[in-house]
């Protein structure tokens, strides 16, 4: 199975109309619709630098190597 992706337009009448590539024989296909819905809203506030500054923390021994056993899938 292989697929393409191609961009159309849904007209008033709820219809999308295509043309394939000529490579692409005549047959079954299944087609996915991807839309943007009304309810999808851009972002409403811009992400702020530094917005979470001390309140992640890391122990001491965060760069330090793990043991075989987490590698070995031993570990707990």
């Amino acid at each position: 199975m292989q697929a393409i992706e191609l961009q159309a337009q849904i007209t008033p009448s709820h219809e999308i109309h295509l043309k394939l590539p000529a490579h692409i024989k005549a047959g079954t296909a299944k087609v996915i619709v991807m839309y943007n819905t009304q309810d999808t809203e851009p972002q409403s506030q811009k992400r702020v630098f530094g917005q979470f500054r001390h309140q992640i923390h890391l122990t001491e021994s965060f760069d330090d190597e793990l043991d075989a056993d987490f590698w070995l899938g031993q570990s707990t």
